[in-house]
């Protein structure tokens, strides 16, 4: 007989023992016995199935936070690596365009140099300083704060590096400047062998910037390694720029790769890194694992907790309350049920209770109201000409039909912002976007006794561009400058047409301004000088929807004087299926 068929038997024979009472002996007895072969069978048929689901419950729970631990690593790590190798890329291309684009007699010539580093430092940030150095290894012109023409560095690593590959990015090193920094290097190649070589050097201040912006919380800890495991920025755990790491790494990766070890301070850890593809880098994230599990150890001793009580009380209803337990345990279950579903009617309720609440505040209703109202008061007072002090209620009854209509405005605007979610091109007149734009904002204005001066002109022409993306433009700008300024301040926008042909708007205040670092990030997502105030999108949106309806933005501050940002658009866009032309 196979399996299959044997098993019958097997079970109806363990329950014809388990269940089993001698004739003979007094019922006392007889129900003893089958109270406990219940209570056994009972409690097995219980408790094996919850501990096996709360050993499930452990090992998936546990899983799923190292799974949300790994992806969160990655995706941080890819960002922060694409963030610096950007970073490197783009100063190297700096460096080799510069060696490419000048002449050997403008960058042997001092003041052309340092126009030339002007430039560099005006378009990228972290650039310490500059120099050309000769065939020889002699650095014979320099700009920077540091005295180092003349200096030799045919022995230096960047220099024979940079001869052999005709680029080359450093490690971080002291060198004659005494400070942590970076080298770039470029090798200008001439005819008859005289190559020169362009040198920049840059603070790891930027890297320690780009690291700060992640917002590592406590257990976190974010640097970046060379190929020999030194430091190149500070580590918060591990020490400082130049010192060794103390953990080796399994492999070369160029992909995140996630370990768990323990490090030397005994304490477990993630450990994520990624060699960079094309530099001699290694980007490296730690996160205590102390901290992720913290959650995990909590819910794991309220879980043993609540299935120690409930080990006990199952076992005192079994042995106490046989008799009773299926039918309790059935009347249990339904009471859980019908409490669950009652809960799920309840959040619905509470849900279209909300949604209710949400309709009856609609706005236009009790708007129309309000302006039926008024007229039936104001045909009752046309009927009553002898009325005391009728002209001061009829003046009343028309400010509220104004007030009104001005709601209503303001709803209907409102509305055809929610309609415009694509570009939708039309011909229009940026003097008119700019007045219904200011409608939003002129109570505003007046409260904080702010001066809106127009300046716009009126024989602007029209244009084609999609009146609703402008609108928020214009609006965003507006609530920037009103944000800026204290009470009383002034705002100016003008209109004009370049000599191009675009059409110009500047909208400028004289709010507190901006320093020039700010000025460089002001486009950038998420960056903010409201500090916990705003979400740093608002100029990024404004920016995207400029450059998509093919026009420019281009910004003017300086601290305690104010700031003025103007738009430029075109008469012509290029819209899917051909041109426009106005």
């Amino acid at each position: 007989m196979t399996f299959f068929e044997r098993f019958p038997l097997f079970y109806e024979r363990f329950f014809e023992k388990l269940f089993f009472l001698p004739e003979g002996h007094f019922a006392a007895d007889r129900y003893v016995r089958l109270r406990r072969s219940m209570a056994v069978l009972m409690f097995l048929v219980t408790m094996v199935p919850l501990s096996i689901m709360l050993i499930i419950n452990f090992h998936q729970y546990q899983n799923i936070l190292k799974q949300e631990t790994v992806n969160q690593l990655t995706m941080l790590e890819n960002k922060t690596k694409h963030s610096f190798e950007l970073f490197l890329q783009e100063r190297l291309s700096a460096v080799r365009y510069i060696a490419h684009a000048y002449t050997t007699e403008e960058l042997t010539d001092e003041n052309q140099l340092k126009e030339i580093f002007f430039t560099m430092q005006e378009n990228f940030s972290g650039f310490v300083d500059i120099g050309v150095i000769d065939n020889k290894g002699i650095q014979v012109n320099y700009v920077g704060p540091y005295n180092l023409e003349g200096k030799d560095y045919s022995e230096m690593t960047s220099y024979r590096q940079v001869r052999v590959k005709g680029s080359y990015i450093s490690d971080v090193f002291m060198g004659y400047r005494g400070f942590p920094h970076l080298v770039i290097a470029v090798e200008k190649r001439m005819r008859a062998g005289r190559n020169m070589v362009l040198r920049a050097s840059i603070n790891i201040e930027t890297f320690n910037e780009i690291i700060a912006s992640l917002g590592l919380g406590p257990e976190e800890d974010a640097f970046l390694l060379n190929n020999q495991n030194v430091l190149q920025t500070p580590s918060k755990f591990y020490g400082q720029v130049l010192e060794e790491f103390p953990i080796e790494f399994p492999s070369r990766s160029f992909q995140p790769t996630l370990m768990e070890t323990t490090d030397p301070q005994g304490r477990d850890i993630f450990l994520s890194y990624v060699h960079f593809s094309k530099l001699e880098f290694v980007l490296v994230f730690v996160k205590l694992q102390s901290k992720i599990f913290k959650s995990w150890y909590a819910l794991k001793g309220q879980m043993i907790a609540v299935f120690l009580i409930s080990l006990v009380v199952i076992a005192f209803i079994i042995f106490q309350l046989t008799g009773l337990m299926v039918r309790r345990m059935r009347q249990a279950d339904e009471k859980r049920e019908a409490a669950i579903q009652e809960l799920e009617h309840s959040q619905k309720m509470s849900s279209i209770g909300q949604m209710a609440a949400g309709v009856a505040h609609e706005i236009n209703n009790p708007l129309a109201i309000i302006n039926e109202k008024t007229g039936l008061m104001l045909d009752l007072l046309q009927g009553k000409p002898d009325m005391a002090k009728r002209d001061k209620f009829m003046d009343q009854c028309n400010a509220i039909i104004r007030s009104v209509e001005r709601a209503r405005g303001i709803t209907y605007r409102l509305l055809g912002f929610a309609r415009r979610l694509e570009t939708q091109y039309e011909i229009l007149n940026v003097n008119d976007v700019i007045k219904d734009v200011l409608g939003f904002l002129d109570k505003e204005a007046q409260d904080r006794n702010v001066n809106i001066q127009l300046e716009l002109d009126p024989d602007l022409e029209r244009i084609s561009s999609d009146q609703g993306q402008l609108e928020q433009v214009f609006l965003n700008l507006l609530n920037n400058s009103l944000e800026a300024l204290k009470e009383g301040g002034d705002i100016v926008i003008k209109t004009w047409e370049e000599e191009d042909g675009r059409t110009a708007i500047s909208l400028g205040d004289n709010g507190c301004g901006m320093p020039k670092e700010a000025m460089k990030h002001i486009f950038e997502p998420f960056y903010t000088t409201k500090k916990g105030k705003g979400t740093g999108l608002g100029l990024s949106i404004t920016y995207g929807i400029i450059k998509k309806l093919g026009g420019d933005i281009k910004v003017w501050s300086e601290v305690g004087k104010g700031t003025t940002f103007t738009v430029y658009l075109p008469k012509k866009v290029v819209a899917e299926g051909g041109t426009s032309d106005v």
